[in-house]
């Protein structure tokens, strides 16, 4: 693994943030899913679903590290929590930098819900020597984009989201089983798991139901 990128995709469990009363559970709300995706093998190596805070950032920055064996860039947005993160988990081991896209503002009218076009980007290096047309978020978007088209409680619009913040956990958990060891990736030509050497065959849904049911 050489070049893992990170972002959050948003969803809410029970009701959006803005609409909480005061004193209602911490376990409503906005929650975050954390996303580090490699660039060579399109493996989900880690992932955390919570609250978008430092602590957070911290624990998945964390879990990210140790499961990385070598020096990798790494590319994330520009949250603030991560610089202090990545510092924290990487220590001097990572090359890394941020990109920050800028958009159009949002259409009005018949498209007001389409994706707003990029209009520009920019990159800045926070520690090490990352190469600069590497530093990129764009895999870690489209897998995003992946986990709205394939889990409908991450889908905006609609009355599917969460009511429980363990049903958002199991489902994300699932997702990225069958993304990594089943769903063969059509550049590949095999399974992120087995692209990245962490898995020697394809998983069948059979072995998914199986391993996730223990």
């Amino acid at each position: 693994m050489q070049a893992p990128s990170v972002r959050q995709i948003w969803a809410y469990v029970r009701k959006k943030q803005a609409h909480l009363k005061p004193g209602e559970s911490v376990r409503a709300g906005d929650f975050w899913t954390f996303v580090a995706i490699d660039a060579q093998s399109k493996l989900v190596p880690s992932y955390l679903v919570g609250k978008r805070t430092r602590a957070n950032a911290e624990a998945f920055m964390l879990d990210l590290s140790e499961r990385l064996t070598n020096r990798v860039q790494l590319s994330t947005d520009s949250l603030p929590a991560y610089e202090n993160a990545v510092e924290q988990a990487f220590g001097g081991d990572a090359d890394y930098g941020q990109i920050v896209k800028f958009y159009d503002a949002e259409p009005i009218g018949p498209g007001r819900y389409s994706p707003p076009r990029v209009t520009g980007a920019e990159r800045t290096v926070i520690s090490g020597f990352p190469e600069m047309q590497h530093i990129s978020t764009s895999l870690v978007e489209r897998q995003n984009l992946t986990m709205r088209m394939q889990m409908r409680r991450f889908t905006r619009l609609t009355n599917g989201f969460s009511k429980k913040l363990e049903n958002l956990k199991a489902a994300v958990a699932l997702h990225f089983c069958h993304y990594n060891f089943v769903r063969l990736h059509k550049s590949l030509r095999m399974t992120p798991a087995m692209a990245a050497g962490v898995s020697d065959r394809l998983w069948t849904l059979e072995e998914l139901v199986d391993q996730t049911s223990k």
